[in-house]
């Protein structure tokens, strides 16, 4: 997967089409605040970034297939505009899935320049000013904030140029993603809700599975603003009033992802990146409730808190696998308006890289500067692998200046917003390579003691993670690679012959399918095993029999996947590993050698008592059916399906495997 990514230089590269460049681009639309989905498209366009389709691929499964495709190719990943969906609106999708089209979404040639600009304008404000004439220096400052708030408009805004006489979602090109989700889902909704006691509005992103014209559940987790909404609605006694926008800027896309501190309006950040304000209008059947002026498709309703609850789900998730379906609230539709030139925008998400990979790196190199200024000042710089899906894996670069540092840091990171859900963080000194990877673990090993070096904690966990033997309350692990100071332990060589072949081992212990010694002449002492495991316990004893044999000495981790787990790709093996780990309950030392058990568990072997969800992958039919179809889709040489990688790896083909 590492070489399907885009570079990950900040310079963007040059636009063919056209004969137009980026640079080009920016000149002429300085502020980059788009009029609307519809500009932003046409500036994609006109950057070589974009594909229209005309021919009909089907809304249900296939336009999913094309766009998994097209994400994961390193020379076709383009954003597409299909015009053909079998209803009145085109889609979009894909838009924002490459480091240069988030950087065009976003109006910047490079994405670090925010948080630069973020930390110039923290040092305006803070900085001393006792004379008369140093105050009157913030007003132009105070100006320019002022001008990035958001302002409610009297009368209706061109999200309200249509005004359908009978609400009805069927009509919107809704897609079903993966063969086993629960039905079609609305993936990229910019959700608006109101605080009734404060007024404070929320924009949120949560995916909206479709039951009906009019009814959809509404999947905001416990920890989320908008659940605690509903709570304080549900105690009030009173409906929620709740606003769905689609489209328009796609900054208000990002800004409803984007990690604020709660009670800070994600539509200031958005006037911040677009440097124009946003306007808003009020909604028509839910006037509490105001939405951009400039939206492409603006779905209004409300949620009963008293009502009962809806079964929502499976559906294929951003961590690859199915998050398996769950009672949520249920939001009925009162009201339906768009533009008269509106498109429907989508996203899919699964096995990374997908588009939110992307979404994920803005937001890595915007709120570095926030996280620096505020909390961890020693931060130098962060790197989240899209094999992470996030909140697995986050490795943090740190100027160290006294011993015990890392340690501080792994405390404040882990308490610090959505920081708190981080499973395993890895700490580097200020001159590591974050960004390649090798280099990275050969330094970061090179200076770790597994037996010291490593720390274990419990606490929150994103919902989604199956891992946990509790729904959101699991393990974590920090790894320590900074340099060690005389006063810390740690920074232990093992020495040892290297090891050149697996095959006596295999034969040795027949449950291990597969052995990776690739990384050894590399200088990076950790090996990948893929085990059927046959009995309880498997995993510890295997590791503590293969560490007490004189040839594995020089090596300080093994990382034990499933059978099912192909481990000569190590990007994919890591991407399986961190998401079946529970750091604190699966890890095993055997002397100063670390085993992470990254195997399915079960109740049987495992005690495990929670279901166990599938790999995410296209079923057969769709595959076949996009296969037939590609070459009236104007997208290049044949892009073969990713999911027949991954059809191997999977337990059959249901949602959840049977325990």
């Amino acid at each position: 997967m590492l070489g399907n990514l885009a570079p990950s230089g900040n310079a963007l590269p040059k636009a063919v089409r056209h004969g137009r460049s980026f640079s080009l681009i920016f000149e002429e639309n300085p502020e980059m605040a788009y009029r609307d989905l519809n500009h932003f498209i046409q500036t994609l366009e006109q950057a070589g970034e974009l594909v229209r389709i005309s021919s009909y691929v089907d809304p249900r499964l296939e336009i999913a297939e094309v766009a998994d495709r097209v994400s994961k190719s390193s020379r076709q990943n383009k954003a597409l505009l299909f015009e053909n969906t079998g209803t009145p609106f085109p889609l979009l999708i894909n838009s924002l899935g490459s480091r240069a089209r988030m950087g065009i979404a976003l109006g910047v040639r490079d994405l670090d320049g925010i948080a630069r600009e973020i930390e110039g304008l923290f040092a305006q404000v803070t900085a001393p000013r006792d004379r008369v004439l140093d105050k009157l220096s913030m007003l132009p400052l105070l100006a320019r904030f002022a001008s990035w708030m958001p302002k409610v408009i009297a009368g209706r805004g061109k999200c309200q140029e249509v005004v359908m006489a009978a609400p009805d979602l069927g009509l919107f090109p809704v897609m079903t993603c993966w063969p086993r989700d629960g039905g079609p889902f609305i993936t990229l909704p910019v959700i608006h809700t109101r605080d009734p006691v404060t007024g404070i509005r929320n924009v949120g992103m949560y995916r909206m599975q479709v039951f009906s014209g009019t009814l959809t559940g509404m999947h905001w987790h416990r920890h989320k603003v908008s659940a605690r909404h509903f709570e304080a609605y549900r105690d009030a006694g009173r409906r929620m009033p709740v606003a769905v926008s689609l489209g328009g800027d796609p900054v208000y896309t990002y800004a409803a992802t984007a990690p604020l501190p709660e009670n800070v309006d994600e539509y200031m950040l958005a006037g911040f990146l677009r440097k124009k304000k946003v306007e808003l209008v009020r909604c028509l059947s839910q006037p509490e409730i105001e939405v951009p002026a400039d939206a492409d498709i603006v779905i209004e309703g409300y949620v009963d808190p008293l009502e009962e609850l809806i079964l929502e789900g499976p559906f294929g998730d951003h961590t690859g696998y199915y998050s398996l379906a769950d009672w949520y609230p249920r939001f009925h539709v009162t009201a339906i308006t768009h533009r008269k030139d509106a498109v429907y925008p989508s996203t899919i998400v699964g096995i990374p890289p997908q588009e939110d990979a992307w979404i994920g790196k803005a937001t890595e190199r915007i709120f570095i500067a926030p996280i620096r200024m505020t909390l961890v000042p020693e931060l130098t710089d962060m790197e989240m692998p899209v094999e992470g899906v996030f909140h697995n894996l986050l490795i943090a670069q740190i100027r160290k200046t006294y011993p015990g540092q890392a340690q501080k840091v792994m405390n404040v990171m882990w308490g610090a917003g959505q920081m708190m859900f981080n499973k395993i963080l890895v700490l580097a000194g200020q001159d590591a390579p974050i960004r390649d990877y090798a280099a990275l673990a050969r330094e970061v090993l090179s200076r770790v003691d597994p037996l010291v070096d490593i720390y274990f904690s419990q606490g929150p966990m994103d919902v989604l993670d199956h891992s946990c033997s509790r729904l959101g309350f699991g393990g974590k692990m920090c790894v320590d690679g900074t340099p060690k100071s005389a006063q810390e332990p740690g920074q232990r060589a093992l020495e040892g012959p290297l090891l050149l072949d697996g095959a006596p081992l295999m034969a040795e212990f027949p449950e291990i399918t597969g052995i990776n010694l690739s990384l050894l002449p590399l200088e990076i002492p950790c090996i990948l095993v893929s085990v059927r495991k046959t009995r309880a316990g498997q995993i510890g004893m295997l590791h503590r029999a293969l560490f007490r044999k004189p040839e594995l000495q020089g090596i300080k981790v093994a990382l034990y996947g499933e059978h099912t787990v192909d481990v000569s790709d190590i990007p994919g093996s890591l991407w399986r590993i961190c998401n079946n780990l529970d750091p604190q309950r699966d890890h095993h030392l055997e002397g100063h050698h670390l085993g992470l058990d990254g195997t399915r568990k079960t109740r049987e072997l495992d005690g495990f008592t929670r279901e166990w969800p599938n790999i995410i992958a296209s079923d057969l039919p769709t595959i076949q059916a996009v296969d037939a179809k590609w070459e009236s889709l104007g997208l290049g040489p044949l892009i073969p399906s990713p999911s027949l990688h991954y059809r191997t790896q999977q337990y059959g083909e249901a949602a959840e495997v049977p325990q």
